[in-house]
């Protein structure tokens, strides 16, 4: 019973601080130019905090246990291929999330994407006293690969993750699968051992993809395991096993027909290494749909180029839709960031790809773009 207590008024207090930031900033700028304490704060790690006597200490308490977080990513992009050209400013992604811990063991997540759908929501409960073993449940990020389960914000090109990584883990690119960002619904059990050293992941989702109920009665199976055997170097390998239920036709794999189950298997063994020196990751990555077989592999790094907060980025990128069909593409991406505040930064990037698809059609041919993005975060 209080611990439904609690979490009523935790949701309480989501809500009351997601319509009331902007009237919170307005008052506490109010309330400093008078000497008063505001009622409501946000500092800026994203922390709620309420001030005022002994009747907000409930609200105090409640404050203490949430956390908002939130970023927003847009530019502009240039693209020529196929002899036409192509601009646009593009907003692609507008987040917000918040993290309620109900209990010292017990979470709840909910984020959002205003530039398109709820994209997670689910509670973990931490079973051992320490961080040897969690379960979570409801719809998050699978655990394929050692990029998808890292943030945007986090990643060194605009295009966010490499083209094995978006069309095998259900970022977007297989139209088999459909736009899923790389999330699911299902059960995760995840812990890590050895100080930190070693995590590992269990996941079984349904494998249709976010706010869906499964096309079929298999479930996907998706391990994960990272060691880290030394500071700031980061080992992964993952796989799963699962059968896919086609939403759409494909001209990656043109056998499969709409509502086909297919097997849809997969393994991946990466690196991610950061130093004050350079950041860089890499994968191999292979897929099977039915009968056809993908692979790929990139390497994407940052150098600091000796001006405060300014890096040189540049990524290699190899991917094989059908290997049967030919169907292999080259990437390169080379440009600069500038982190012009906190995880803040503005971006400019020139992309080549050697294959791309025009009018429903796979075609060998060179593709140029341009792309800039500013990225504003705050947690």
């Amino acid at each position: 019973m209080k611990q439904r207590t609690v979490f009523a008024k935790a949701t309480l207090a989501v809500a009351l601080a997601i319509f009331s930031s902007t009237a919170a900033m307005g008052q506490q700028e109010s309330a400093a130019s008078n000497g008063k304490t505001p009622l409501v704060t946000i500092t800026k790690n994203g922390r709620i905090e309420f001030n005022g006597g002994s009747e907000n200490n409930w609200l105090k308490d409640v404050a203490s246990r949430i956390q908002l977080h939130g970023y927003a990513q847009g530019g502009y992009t240039f693209d020529h291929s196929n002899g036409n050209t192509t601009n646009t400013f593009n907003i692609k992604r507008v987040l917000f999330w918040a993290d309620a811990r109900i209990t010292e063991r017990w979470s709840f997540l909910f984020m959002h994407d205003f530039s398109s759908v709820v994209q997670e929501f689910y509670t973990d409960y931490r079973i051992t006293k320490n961080k040897a073993l969690t379960v979570r449940l409801g719809q998050f990020k699978n655990g394929l690969s050692l990029e998808n389960p890292l943030s945007p914000t986090s990643m060194e090109a605009i295009d966010v993750y490499s083209e094995a990584v978006t069309f095998l883990t259900g970022c977007g690119s297989d139209p088999l699968l459909g736009v899923q960002y790389g999330r699911d619904l299902g059960l995760s059990l995840f812990g890590e051992t050895n100080n930190g050293k070693l995590r590992y992941e269990l996941d079984v989702m349904n494998g249709q993809g976010i706010n869906k109920k499964d096309g079929n009665n298999f479930k996907d199976i998706i391990t994960r395991i990272e060691y880290r055997p030394l500071k700031g170097l980061n080992l992964v390998a993952s796989g799963q096993i699962g059968r896919g239920h086609a939403v759409a036709p494909s001209i990656y794999n043109p056998t499969i027909q709409v509502g086909e189950n297919y097997k849809r298997h997969r393994w991946t063994a990466g690196a991610d290494y950061k130093s004050k020196a350079f950041n860089v990751h890499g994968e191999v990555l292979e897929g099977w749909d039915g009968n056809a077989k993908s692979w790929g592999a990139y390497v994407t790094g940052a150098v600091p180029l000796g001006i405060p907060k300014l890096e040189l980025v540049a990524s290699y990128d190899f991917f094989n839709f059908n290997t049967d069909l030919g169907m292999d593409q080259h990437k390169a991406i080379g440009g600069l960031q500038y982190w012009f505040f906190g995880k803040c930064r503005f971006q400019v990037q020139y992309v080549y790809k050697s294959a791309y698809v025009a009018d429903g059609v796979f075609v060998h041919g060179a593709d140029h773009g341009i792309q800039c993005q500013m990225q504003v975060r705050f947690n």
